[in-house]
């Protein structure tokens, strides 16, 4: 062999490691816990995601505490030896499929304080671990069993709409992430209705479901682009691609529509603070204008967000703190309506109120 041969496989050589090494520079390895039920243990959806990150580079190592029907009162005692362990990067918390949609007496006394408990112990055994809300979908005819109770789950949107801002409520009031699997669903429902996504019984996931769960999560976790990913688990090749872009569009391209971290630097109010705060709002019912006044922030502005009762938002308003502001509510329906004040991505304060003609 020449010396110029020998000299050129030296630097192909030497390229390839670096190549290698930039690779794996890179990459990154968490530990998750998944703590839910069978939309997760369907399909081993934690599998499907380790595996989708293994095709770009990227590893999870995880254990998982997924009980049939299982809820967030009964993950307190179920899995607290799980988070009690401790090393967990993530740990994602998925309630049982139809309790966060609810009626509101029911989520508030049901689910939301579990949420919350179970966040203060990840917390406190795991003070570097991010918790991850896993949101769910609608069933996909709605929740026909427990339709004659509550009308808005009578169809899938009515279902979903309130999945979808229930899961948002208590991702923002315990400073979390989210991972949208739900509102990745509906798109796809809306634009590839060719993508079955259900099981015969129109509730659990169908592979085609579950990897797009996986898309998700894989885009939350890493903040990484899933249209990188290469797994496919063994669905139609072009649906495979549409769930990554889907994703992609969705998720990774406003990742911080989905995190509701505390920043370093913010002073604005916790939940917990809510009552050195003064919020009023008034009269209520309300006929056409509803004012609200804010005291003893300390922010300069907040948002209001006021969604009907499946959990569509139906107006939205900034205001400036210590002074009144006046909401023109006369354009909306007979009804109750959730009230949502919102400083700096952290909620500071929900309510209700009745708009009456």
């Amino acid at each position: 062999m020449s010396n110029k041969t020998s000299f050129s496989m030296r630097k192909l050589f030497l390229l390839f490691v670096f190549c290698f090494s930039l690779f794996f520079s890179f990459a990154q390895n968490y530990k998750v816990l998944f703590i839910g039920n069978s939309y997760t243990e369907v399909n081993n959806l934690p599998q499907l995601i380790s595996k989708a990150c293994t095709s770009v580079g990227d590893t999870i190592s995880y254990s998982s505490s997924t009980p049939g029907g299982c809820t967030f009162q009964q993950h307190l005692s179920i899995s607290s030896s799980l988070i009690q362990q401790g090393g967990w990067d993530y740990v994602v918390l998925q309630e049982q499929s139809q309790l966060p949609s609810f009626p509101d007496g029911q989520f508030y006394q049901e689910c939301y304080p579990y949420a919350q408990q179970l966040c203060e112990m990840i917390r406190q055994y795991n003070p570097d671990a991010k918790i991850v809300f896993y949101m769910t979908w609608g069933r996909k005819n709605g929740d026909q069993n427990n339709c004659q109770f509550f009308s808005p789950l009578c169809t899938y949107e009515g279902m979903d709409s309130l999945l979808n801002l229930r899961y948002m409520i208590m991702a923002e009031d315990n400073h979390t992430l989210v991972s949208p699997v739900g509102y990745v669903w509906h798109n796809i429902r809306d634009n590839h209705p060719e993508i079955e996504l259900y099981q015969s019984d129109e509730s659990h996931p169908s592979l085609a479901g579950s990897y797009a769960a996986a898309c998700t999560f894989y885009s939350i976790l890493f903040e990484k682009n899933p249209e990188n990913i290469t797994f496919n688990p063994g669905i139609d090749d072009q649906m495979a691609n549409i769930i990554r872009n889907t994703t992609k569009n969705l998720v990774y391209d406003s990742l911080s529509k989905w995190s509701f971290l505390p920043n370093a630097t913010d002073d604005t109010l916790s939940v917990g603070q809510i009552d050195q705060a003064q919020v009023k709002l008034y009269p209520n019912p309300v006929y056409d204008n509803l004012t609200i006044e804010l005291t003893n922030f300390n922010v300069e502005t907040f948002d209001v967000c006021i969604y009907n009762t499946i959990g569509i938002l139906v107006k939205e308003y900034t205001g400036k703190t210590n002074i009144k502001e006046t909401i023109d509510v006369s354009d909306l329906d007979n009804g109750i309506y959730l009230v949502r004040v919102k400083s700096n991505n952290n909620t500071v304060y929900n309510t209700k109120f009745i708009k009456v003609r």
